[in-house]
């Protein structure tokens, strides 16, 4: 009550008080940190946030991200046991206290209006999937790579994004790694000369079709086998997929060349100016695929003949000069000039860190970060249309404003894979 108020009923502070303690009333305090003093976070800046699927890699976002001042984990949604319960004894460990909910299904988190922002970090076979479920639910999303497993699921994932209005950042690190930052830069600005040739980094690009050994099927509170295989053909529960071995198996996986590619092409992409574009021209060899961009830049996907500077390298050269880096933090230029002040070891490049502030950041200002919707689109676009290419054994053209393989009906249907019931885009 206000002192004015107070002397005109008769009362002094100190009585009303007095009277209010010995009616029960307690003066309320609010601690600091609730309304964004002493170090904390107001809740009108938090970034109220949930995990789906989080394994080895989400776990290495997630040590991140809770680490980060307006992040409030609330949940996890995982169809296996063992993960919801690893995940809660982080989040609770955290956070101090045991809210963190646990979810089989992740729909149930969707559902939930409280949350804001989503770690997305299953295998690949639900990425685009969940991502889209996300976004037409109101969410904001770091979904791990590869974004899609096919070229239609890229293009439903752009479009979504576009249409529904979210903040969308495809896990490529990279692009917030300093040592690929400084090479693409050095490709981008023209030092190198006229840019003619990229490199991506990629691996073997073959997949399997047949199935592991049927084993019992666990109890559903225990894994999910329905749920684990989602929008993928069935086939009878095998330890060993949910274990990871699910990766070499055409149904929930795209391919080497998309593998390592979801970063390397994607880096290469950025290098070459082509982020809203992709090649038009794929020639398959047993190494990989060479592609072409419409102005005559070559995107040369390989396995082999790289200078040692880590995984996920990739080189950039022009007419006088190149450039090559990888996750080891460090590169080679040529001319040595071309370095400039840059010395010593940057971060590692398969840490998340710089590039889930940039997410968090967008979330708060709407902006759209480095490896937004569109941007992954394209780049995931090229592997799925090299790794086609290789399927087949031929040269293929592509449209990429159509997003079509222009009368090869062949081609053309590899551009989608069908979806069990009742799982659609």
């Amino acid at each position: 009550m206000h002192l004015r108020a107070l002397r005109q009923r008769g009362l002094s502070r100190r009585s009303f008080l007095r009277q209010s303690l010995a009616a029960g009333l307690a003066p309320l305090v609010v601690p600091g940190r609730v309304l964004g003093l002493d170090g904390g976070v107001a809740p009108s800046n938090r970034v109220v946030m949930a995990g789906f699927g989080i394994g080895s890699r989400g776990t290495q976002d997630l040590n991140s991200l809770i680490h980060e001042p307006e992040v409030q984990f609330v949940a996890i949604a995982d169809v296996r046991e063992v993960r919801r319960q690893a995940v809660k004894a982080i989040i609770d460990q955290k956070n101090g206290d045991t809210g963190c909910r646990m979810y089989r299904d992740f729909r149930e988190v969707l559902a939930r209006k409280d949350i804001d922002a989503l770690l997305i970090a299953t295998g690949d076979r639900w990425h685009s999937l969940a991502s889209i479920l996300a976004a037409k639910a109101g969410k904001d999303m770091y979904c791990e790579k590869p974004c899609s497993t096919n070229i239609a699921d890229s293009v439903a994932l752009a479009e979504t994004m576009r249409r529904y209005g979210r903040v969308y950042q495809a896990g490529t690190q990279r692009r917030n790694v300093s040592n690929f930052m400084f090479a693409a830069e050095l490709a981008r600005s023209g030092k190198l000369g006229r840019l003619h040739t990229v490199h991506a980094n990629t691996l073997a690009p073959a997949t399997k079709l047949e199935w592991l050994p049927a084993e019992p099927e666990p109890g559903r509170d225990e894994v999910d086998w329905d749920m684990w295989l989602g929008p993928c053909p069935w086939r009878p529960y095998n330890a060993l997929y949910v274990a990871g071995r699910w990766r070499g198996h055409f149904d929930f996986h795209g391919g080497g060349i998309l593998e390592w590619g979801s970063h390397t092409v994607d880096l290469c992409q950025w290098a070459a100016s082509a982020d809203h574009t992709a090649p038009v021209l794929y020639e398959p060899n047993e190494d990989g695929c060479v592609a072409t961009y419409a102005n005559g830049v070559k995107l040369v996907m390989r396995t082999t003949g790289w200078l040692g500077l880590g995984t996920c390298s990739v080189r950039y050269e022009g007419d006088e000069g190149w450039v090559e880096t990888g996750d080891r933090g460090e590169f080679k230029v040529y001319p040595e000039s071309l370095r400039g002040e840059r010395t010593g070891r940057a971060q590692a490049g398969t840490h998340p860190g710089t590039h889930l502030r940039q997410f968090l950041d967008c979330v708060k200002s709407r902006a759209q970060p480095a490896a937004n919707g569109d941007v992954a689109c394209q780049s995931h676009i090229a592997c799925h249309a090299a790794y086609v290419a290789w399927q087949l054994g031929r040269k293929l053209r592509y449209d990429p404003v159509k997003n079509e393989f222009p009368g090869d009906e062949d081609a053309n249907r590899m551009r989608s894979r069908a979806k069990r019931e009742p799982w659609r885009v």
